[in-house]
């Protein structure tokens, strides 16, 4: 059975340690074939993403702050000078102020709902103006969702809002580059422990009420995650873009 992305390469951004959902993507597109390119953030992460790239065999290891315009350049310059053609893109990047994560939403602060929106939404855009150059022959780009974009869920507050911010900016993007065969779509990914999901106060119960109320009857899998990241990369998800998947255990079709 061929490999779904042999002869292309992957830029995954936002990989924190192996218990994140880009890592399990990142897994998942070496699987199957993909070449990978990785980004850190600054030095407290770079020798930790080194790692996690020589676990995956991955290509290369490139700094990027996405909150800074000039790192964002440099990763473009970078990857035109080393005739590097992107073919697909992850997009897992989101931050929030814990302390506005712990209060009632009414009391977020300027500064904190500006940085998350600046983190977790923008940051698509300017990712996807800077990689669109390389992306010489189209593929995609995928970003990371969760539930509370569309339907209040307590303690996640100001990410939600932010992640209502990020879905929109999919739908926008992939209306301007699918003139350029760019598809952009954003995975809904059910709660996952991850390090950033524990920053949310009271978590565990969360995990236990889906895994209550879901049609599947468990929690998501990072593996499902990662495979319908694939599928997306893929060609065989050619005629996709705009959308939000869920893959939740069917848990957002659920009512009282």
């Amino acid at each position: 059975m061929p490999l779904l992305l042999q002869d292309k390469t992957a830029l995954v951004l936002g990989l924190a340690n192996r218990w994140s959902l880009a890592f399990a993507i990142a897994k998942a597109f070496r699987r199957e074939g993909a070449s990978l390119a990785l980004t850190y953030q600054g030095d407290r992460q770079k020798e930790t993403v080194e790692e996690l790239a020589q676990d995956l065999g991955a290509a290369q290891v490139l700094v990027c702050d996405v909150t800074r315009d000039d790192d964002l350049d440099r990763l473009t310059a970078t990857l035109r000078e080393q005739g590097t053609r992107i073919d697909t893109v992850v997009h897992s990047i989101a931050f929030a102020n814990k302390e506005d994560l712990a209060r009632p939403f009414a009391e977020t602060s300027r500064g904190g709902f500006l940085m998350a929106h600046e983190v977790s939404a923008y940051s698509l855009v300017a990712v996807a103006r800077a990689v669109a150059p390389v992306m010489a022959e189209g593929g995609s780009i995928t970003t990371l969702s969760y539930l509370g974009s569309q339907r209040v869920m307590t303690n996640y507050n100001v990410m939600g809002v932010a992640k209502a911010a990020l879905e929109a900016c999919v739908r926008y993007l992939a209306s301007e580059l699918g003139e350029r065969q760019i598809r952009v779509n954003a995975i809904s990914a059910g709660p996952v422990k991850t390090a950033s999901a524990r920053g949310i106060k009271d978590f565990s119960t969360i995990l236990d009420h889906v895994a209550r109320t879901a049609p599947l009857k468990r929690n998501t899998d990072p593996a499902e995650v990662a495979d319908a990241a694939v599928f997306l990369a893929s060609d065989l998800g050619r005629g996709v873009t705009g959308n939000v998947l869920y893959v939740d255990a069917g848990y957002q079709i659920m009512g009282i």
